[in-house]
This record gives structure tokens, sequence and C-alpha cells, in this order.
């Protein structure tokens, strides 16, 4: 395949979260691992402020490259305004340009790897579609709903699933009231109990509570990340992840993953955002979990129903949990935009499972343009009969 014929995929990193130096490791790792027979790489990145940069590829001349990618700060910043995209090839596919590259294709599509708030959230989702940009992972609805933690529990519920017991707080709710709120919690749930943002990923503002006297700090630091608070029920379970992939084929079922097993540390009491990427001994990931064949089998199938409730598109982590005691197994979250570092469970899971880290990757962008020339056969106009 030649220049001219291959894609050029923009990877999206940064971004305004809690996780966004998670995301600059995570799309340093999707870079690396993309096909350069098939894609051109256009790095972009989004600061904290909100800016975007065009960032440079350093890995068009050499594959040695830095652990994480920065943001080039010199470099032209890139505004995106629907007033500067252009179609640049007869199948729709539209770019992203600044004013002096009215004519040039920047990128074929966008594979976003920012993680949180405004991006897995649906937000860049929403503003793509609006661009006729196409992009890897959920789409506008799937994104925003599963990143919800509320939500996506009610509506995993609504499908027949169990989910463990939790109260939702909002923040003017809590400001006006916050001894009412503790009372619930002590009335409707037991200790220990999660405290957790509704709408944020990689634990972030998580806690573990284990007595009411550290109830309150711990919902005063979690409204620092959202302005709606979960309290949820402590089980004695097994941590399960499983990948989810869409199939290529049209109203085929999705690939499932085996599932894996997520055991943190002495040191840590849950998985949290400590163990996960501060940590190098944070937490054991066992792959195939080792659990019986009868369970894997229930939690695969349980992943597809979520993956399929939640209306997911490309792809996505669903985690669950394994009561100890009774192997009832309940849904615990949804990540539409998993992570993609060394040590991510997403990108494991599907390589035990025949599906290599390049192949992956691959899958995802060709599911994007597959999805945008459905969509693009879409009428936009009413016309009465």
């Amino acid at each position: 395949m030649n220049t001219a014929e291959k894609l050029r995929v923009a990877v999206l990193f940064g971004g305004r979260s809690g996780e966004h130096e998670v995301s600059l490791v995570s799309a340093m790792n999707v870079i690396q691992n993309l096909d350069r027979s098939r894609f051109e790489i256009v790095p972009i990145g989004i600061d904290k402020q909100g800016s975007w940069f065009l960032g440079d590829d350093v890995f068009n001349k050499e594959l040695k490259a830095p652990a994480v990618l920065r943001l080039q700060r010199d470099a032209e910043r890139m505004l995106f305004n629907p007033e500067l995209i252009v179609q640049s090839r007869p199948t729709g596919l539209a770019a992203l340009a600044s004013t002096e590259m009215t004519t040039q294709r920047l990128f074929d599509v966008i594979f976003p790897v920012i993680h949180g708030p405004l991006c897995e959230d649906g937000t860049i989702q929403g503003l793509l579609e609006l661009a006729e940009v196409p992009y890897v992972g959920c789409g506008v609805l799937s994104s925003s709903v599963s990143m919800d933690k509320d939500v996506s529990k009610r509506l995993i519920r609504d499908a027949g699933i169990a989910v463990p017991s939790y109260l939702v707080i909002k923040r003017g709710q809590w400001d006006k009231n916050p001894e009412h709120y503790c009372d619930l919690v002590k009335q409707q749930l037991t200790y220990p109990v999660f405290v957790k943002p509704a709408n944020t990923g990689s634990s972030v503002g998580v806690h573990k509570v284990k007595n009411h006297e550290n109830l309150i700090a711990a919902i005063q630091d979690a409204f620092i990340y959202d302005t709606k608070v979960t309290v949820e029920q402590g089980l004695d379970v097994i941590e399960i992840e499983v990948a989810v992939l869409e199939s290529l084929e049209a109203g085929a079922d999705p690939i499932i993953s085996v599932p894996g097993e997520i055991r943190p540390s002495a040191q840590h009491e849950f998985y949290s955002y400590a163990s996960k990427y501060m940590d190098e001994n944070g937490a054991e990931l066992l792959i195939p979990a080792p659990i019986s064949d009868t369970l894997q089998q229930t939690i695969r199938g349980m992943a597809k129903d979520i993956f399929q409730a939640l209306e997911c598109e490309g792809m996505a982590r669903v985690d669950l949990f394994i009561e100890r005691s009774t192997h009832k197994i309940y849904f615990n979250e949804v990540n539409t935009i998993p992570g993609f570092t060394t040590i991510s469970m997403y990108p494991k899971l599907m390589a035990a499972s025949g599906i290599s880290y390049t192949e992956l990757l691959t899958h995802l962008v060709m599911l994007a343009t597959q999805r945008h020339t459905r969509k693009a056969k879409l009428s936009r106009e009413y016309v009465a009969v």
C-alpha cells in the first residue's frame, strides 16, 4: 500500500479530565502499535485548558520514542470550527484544517484516546458527529450513558442484571442537607461503602469508607470531580473485566474476550488510581480469570448483553463483580474508551483471545469508517410524500 492509499488516523489525546496523564500514556501505545503499512498517524493533543494542538509525529523516521506523548505547545494551535472542515474525498470523509490548510486533507478518521469527562462521555463524539468526521468507538448515546455510573446501572438493572445497592446525591441536594443523605446511607447501606463521582474513570475521586465518621469527607472530595455522586454498597467480591469488540460483520454478535481478574495488592484495599498507575506492583492481572468454565461462560454472555443494552459500538470494557460467598454476578461499570497502556486490561484481554494489539487497532479503525459510510447514506431532510 503506498502513501496515497493510506488512511490518515488522527490520535486524539490529553483532554481536560483528571485522567489527562493516563491518556498520554495510552495514546503513545496506540501510536506505536498502529499498522504503519496501512495508516499514517497524526497526533492531536488537547491541553487541560481545552486548546487543541497538532502534535509532532516522532515515529515517522524512527520507532524509538519517549514513554508518553507531550503536547507541542509551540505548534500551530488547532481550533475546531465547522467552517474549516473541507470535503476531501468522494466518499465524504472530512478533514479538520486550519485556515492555511483548506486544500489539504489532514486526516480521515479520529481515534480518541481521551479518558474521562469531556471526551468519553459523548462530548467529543457529538462534536465529531456534527462535523461528519469518522471516529473510533462508541457513539454519543452509549458514551454518555455508559460514563454515568447511575444511569448505566439503571439501564442494566432494567435489563435484568443485578447491580449493587447504591444511593445518588446531587451537589445541590448535598449542600442543602448533608445530614439527610448521611442518614440515608446509614439506613439503606452497611459499611464499607464506596463513594464515587458519577462521571469519572480510573477510580479518580473514589473512596472506600469503612465508618460513618469518614463519610462526609469522602463525599465532599468526590464532589470536586462531579456534580453527582454515588454511594455504593461494598461487597466481598472478585473483580472481573471483559473486553468486548464489535464485529466487522454487520449484525453479527460482538467478539467477547476471556474474562480477566484484578487482584489489588495488600497495600491497596481496592483497584484505586494509585494501584493502577502509581505502583508497579499495585495489582495482579490474571488472564484468564481462575474461575470455573460455567462462570466464564455466564460472564461472557452477560458482557455481551450489557454491551448491547447500552447500545455500545466499537469497543467497551465491561467490569463485573462475583460475590465470593454466593457467586452472584453484579454489574459494576462500562468503560467505552478503556486504557491502552502497557498494563491495561482491554488490549491484554484481546491478545489472550487471539487478537493482537495491532490487529485490534486496525479492526477499530475499520469499524469507524464502516459506521461513517452507513450513516452518510441517511437522509438529513424530510420530504412529505
